[in-house]
């Protein structure tokens, strides 16, 4: 995925666009790296507004292969990113041409996966800026997708999403339960570090969507092979339902 790519095609589907650019140290490069959060706002005069969100980046290094040679490759991330674009880009041109209940704002976030500490390098570094730049923005809550699109999809109940955002959570899950999309699992598996922390901490309520029971997780073997056109559907008839129920 460009930059220019997720650019053109969501200003195909609204002219409230912008690039939130912000940079982050890398220690062992000695250098500033410049970075990009991409917003995309639809129906701005409706005042009850929903947060969606992924992150666009993926990991430049292949850190959990087992091979040294290997280790030094950037990852596709055919699912670890671009599984979680893939359904908000479809969700923008449903929602650009059929208005729905929310007003909708979808962030890309930038440097998600950058993290390292041989790096100095947190996790999360797009996300950390977007929280702390808010200005008067509070939509109601938030739904973040992150690893949506394993061909064994299992979404369980993320743990800090479930602590702090569970009136959200149950409406996911009520919703997937009556739709039949059976990836929903009604339990908590893991408490993640990711987008939505530093929402929550901002005070928005935000629900980590995530399978994280994917073998390929940060090896170059996370290609488009790997992923499921259903698992996708799946997720996006869930966040559909939510728009327009």
């Amino acid at each position: 995925m460009s930059k220019e790519y997720l650019l053109d095609i969501l200003r195909s589907y609204t002219n409230l666009v912008k690039e939130q650019k912000f940079s982050f140290y890398d220690s062992l490069k000695r250098l500033d790296l410049n970075s990009t959060n991409i917003i995309a706002s639809f129906y701005p005069e409706k005042t009850r507004r929903i947060l969606l969100c992924a992150h666009w980046d993926t990991r430049p290094f292949a850190d959990k292969e087992t091979d040294p040679e290997l280790k030094k490759l950037p990852i596709l991330g055919a699912n670890d990113g671009a599984s979680g674009v893939a359904v908000l880009l479809e969700i923008a041109s449903i929602i650009s041409k059929k208005e729905p209940k929310w007003g909708v704002d979808i962030v890309l976030f930038d440097a998600e996966d950058y993290g390292s500490e041989q790096r100095g390098v947190e996790f999360c570094v797009g996300s950390k800026f977007f929280a702390k730049n808010l200005g008067n923005y509070r939509p109601e809550f938030g739904i973040l997708l992150d690893m949506i699109g394993d061909k064994d999809l299992n979404i369980y109940k993320e743990g800090y999403s479930d602590l702090y955002a569970r009136d959200i959570v149950d409406l996911i899950w009520d919703l997937a339960k009556k739709l039949k999309v059976e990836c929903f699992k009604d339990s908590v598996k893991y408490f993640m570090v990711d987008d939505h922390l530093p929402l929550i901490s901002a005070g928005i309520p935000c629900v980590d969507l995530i399978d994280f029971d994917y073998p390929y997780w940060h090896t170059t073997k996370d290609t488009p092979d790997k992923c499921s056109p259903k698992s996708l559907e799946q997720v996006g008839k869930v966040l559909l339902k939510i728009l327009y129920d």
